[in-house]
């Protein structure tokens, strides 16, 4: 448990997002977790803690209709959470620079937030990013459910509850793909990914990298990480990571 008490921020009506903010010396770095995860997640944890111990600033935050924030979750669409994250950085984060964390589909909103704000995103680092999963991450089985049905729900293998997914969470999603060409970001990039990663494919981080217009793009592999990147070594290869890019900025 962090040792920042939960903080609120009304973002708009009907969207109270609970947040953790801890002042220190910037850019302030923000965690964007992953689909149905939330800011008390151990890459989140891990990352806060160092930052205590470095003096840096820190912010993470939940979602709208994930973890301690308001909302039901099958009423999100993606466009709603990169609005979240816009929220945090205009309305919470200090003013001036941020680095952007974002883990799987928190790699997707880094993307969307840093081009809605590039000047003041410094920096991005991605856990197994994820863009555009809603067009590789489903069979033409799935889609064709999500678009009768309205959903779908998988058993999940991080946790009890099913992966469940929303026919207005998936429309919005195709909506905002980015890798149908240039991505125009210019800011120093970091990519880590595992290359026994079940969920999202390693080259994706390849197929990224080469769409980033910016020249500072660094994609780390570790040949036997999975999708979540949790374990102590990737722990602390993220943190490295982290920190090498915040010294040079």
């Amino acid at each position: 448990m962090s040792d920042i008490a939960v903080d609120h921020l009304d973002a708009a009506p009907g969207r109270r997002l609970a947040f953790r903010h801890r002042p220190g010396r910037g850019p302030t770095i923000v965690f964007l977790p992953g689909y149905m995860s939330d800011m008390e997640g151990g890459k989140a944890s891990a990352l806060d803690a160092w930052a205590a111990g470095a003096g840096r600033a820190f912010l993470r935050f939940d979602y709208a209709g994930c973890g301690m924030s308001s909302g039901a979750f099958e009423a999100q669409g993606l466009d709603g959470w990169r609005d979240d994250v816009l929220a945090m950085i205009d309305r919470v984060a200090a003013p001036g620079p941020v680095v952007l964390v974002g883990s799987s589909m928190g790699g997707w909103l880094m993307l969307l937030a840093a081009l809605a704000r590039p000047e003041r995103v410094a920096g991005l680092v991605g856990i197994a990013a994820a863009p555009d999963f809603t067009r590789w991450g489903f069979s033409d089985a799935d889609k064709a459910r999500l678009r009768d049905e309205g959903r779908i729900a998988e058993p999940s293998p991080y946790g009890d509850q099913p992966y469940v997914t929303t026919r207005l969470f998936w429309e919005s999603g195709e909506r905002l793909r980015l890798l149908d060409g240039p991505i125009d970001l210019r800011c120093p990039v970091r990519l880590l990914h595992g290359q026994a990663d079940p969920d999202v494919p390693w080259r994706l981080s390849l197929d990224l990298m080469d769409r980033l217009r910016s020249a500072d793009v660094q994609a780390l592999l570790i040949k036997d990480g999975d999708h979540r990147l949790s374990r102590d070594p990737d722990i602390a290869l993220l943190v490295a990571t982290v920190n090498a890019l915040m010294e040079r900025l």
